[in-house]
């Protein structure tokens, strides 16, 4: 063999080590799918939902469910379905303590799913969520078939230019060689800057294709994500509420919401007395949510539901309702000070100033983050008169504000209840537009028990905001 048929057969290899790399490519340089951390009420049970990440199929599918303090031991019985076709089946046995429970069902192909959660007491809870597919993006072909190209190009010209009595025919070849690698170096300069794709669940509706192939079935320079608000019609149904979520514009029932802060929907209720639940409905069909509420006070509640709607953003619809129960109303809240909530001692300290800090100072730095956050915080006002739950509704402040777990370098996933290690204060910071007086409901969870702390804040006409 001549040095130029040496030559030429080493580029060859290189081409073609180049071209076959180190393996299978993922898109974006890293596989897809994350946890997903949903909170339920489901029945008389608050409970956290965690479905551990896929990244093939078929696959293992791994559910987690957190129970809290007071939760009732029992069986959930869970099923995984795609397209309306029952995948798989498994029972998750609740113990008398607190703590994860798992359960392990299969998945077979990606795209949208429904996991369903049922105590055989009430509505199942049904939870969609995205088997992620392992997609290589156009610029990624554009590279790998492109070397590819220039290897096979080159092999012809070889064989050309060794067997043919005119050399010069292996030209021909050639420039295909040259014009496969400049496809090839094209497309892998153009990489960084091309834009990715819109996210399947995200931002395009979640179907088999989207999923498999989002960029054939995305319009990137023409389509129009935005969606109309949500309205919100709130029904008493026995033992609960049931909430009617239905598209501002078409009327049709919502079923695009998005897991926001580890729950579909954030419902906030404030009875007439002052008693805040800060529950997380069940979703039982398209735009069909129901909570239960176990003996409640008679009269008027507020009610505020928190969600993410796709392409819609956080969306916070207000309302009321009449309810009719036996309970005996809360007694007013203190201000700041020490107090103890469910067995925890805990000091609230309130520095007022334009902007405000509210801090809850407990003993141990044992708090487990709730709802992927180290604290919640609500707020309304001002209030005035003493059915709070109708003043509530109508006023004119009404906010929910985080303590963030401090970041860890290199975790995609935010920690769940099992972390126990934050504290021992809670501190949030905000501003009160408006002088007067202000009830806060300060939460956050330690020994698997969430803790709701109220509080009364008067804000002096020189500490509210401009």
């Amino acid at each position: 063999m001549g040095t130029k048929s040496k030559a030429a057969l080493l580029l060859l290899l290189a081409v073609l080590g180049i071209a076959l790399g180190g393996g299978t490519a993922h898109a974006d340089g890293a596989p897809t799918g994350a946890d997903i951390q949903v909170a339920q009420t489901l029945g008389v049970r608050e409970l956290t939902v965690i479905i551990r990440r896929v990244d093939v199929t078929p696959s293992p599918l791994r559910v987690d469910v957190v129970t809290h303090q007071g939760t009732a031991p029992g069986t959930l019985h869970l099923t995984a379905a795609a397209d309306g076709v029952m995948s798989s089946q498994a029972d998750v046995v609740l113990g008398d303590e607190p703590g994860v429970y798992s359960g392990n069902l299969q998945v077979d192909k990606p795209g949208p799913w429904l996991l369903s959660l049922s105590d055989g007491a009430g509505p199942a809870a049904t939870i969609p969520f995205l088997v992620p597919a392992r997609v290589v993006p156009p610029w990624e072909k554009a590279t790998y078939g492109g070397f590819v190209a220039a290897g096979a190009f080159l092999l012809i010209a070889l064989v050309v230019g060794v067997r043919a009595k005119r050399t010069a025919y292996a030209l021909i070849p050639a420039g295909g060689m040259i014009a496969a690698i400049a496809v090839a170096v094209t497309g892998a300069l153009l990489s960084a800057s091309t834009p990715p794709p819109p996210a399947p669940g995200s931002q395009l509706d979640p179907t088999f294709d989207n999923v498999t192939d989002p960029y054939a079935n995305a319009q990137l320079s023409t389509v129009d994500y935005s969606r109309p608000p949500v309205n919100l019609a709130v029904h008493t149904a026995p033992g609960g509420l049931r909430l009617a979520l239905t598209d501002g514009a078409t009327g049709l029932p919502v079923d695009d919401l998005l897991v926001h802060d580890n729950a579909l929907v954030h419902l906030v209720l404030v009875s007439p007395s002052g008693r805040m639940r800060h529950l997380h409905p069940v979703r039982v069909g398209p735009g069909d949510y129901r909570v239960s509420l176990a003996d409640p006070e008679a009269g008027t509640y507020a009610v505020a539901a928190e969600l993410v709607r796709r392409g819609g953003g956080v969306q916070l619809a207000r309302s009321t309702v009449d309810m009719s129960g036996t309970a005996a109303p809360a007694p007013e809240p203190p201000g700041a000070g020490p107090r103890t909530v469910d067995g925890t001692p805990v000091e609230l300290t309130i520095s007022p100033g334009t902007p405000t800090t509210v801090t809850a100072h407990f003993r141990t730095g044992d708090l487990q983050p709730w709802l992927g956050m180290l604290g919640h915080l609500i707020v309304a006002g001002p209030i005035t008169g003493p059915d709070v739950g109708a003043a509530a509704a109508k006023a004119p402040t009404w906010a929910h504000v985080h303590a963030m777990t401090p970041p860890v370098a290199g975790q995609v996933d935010r920690p769940d209840e099992t972390v126990a290690a934050y504290g021992p204060d809670v501190s949030f910071t905000y501003t009160f537009a408006t002088p007067g007086r202000y009830r806060i409901w300060l939460q956050a969870e330690r020994g698997y028990r969430v803790l709701t702390i109220p509080a009364v804040v008067d804000v002096p006409t020189t500490g509210a905001g401009r």
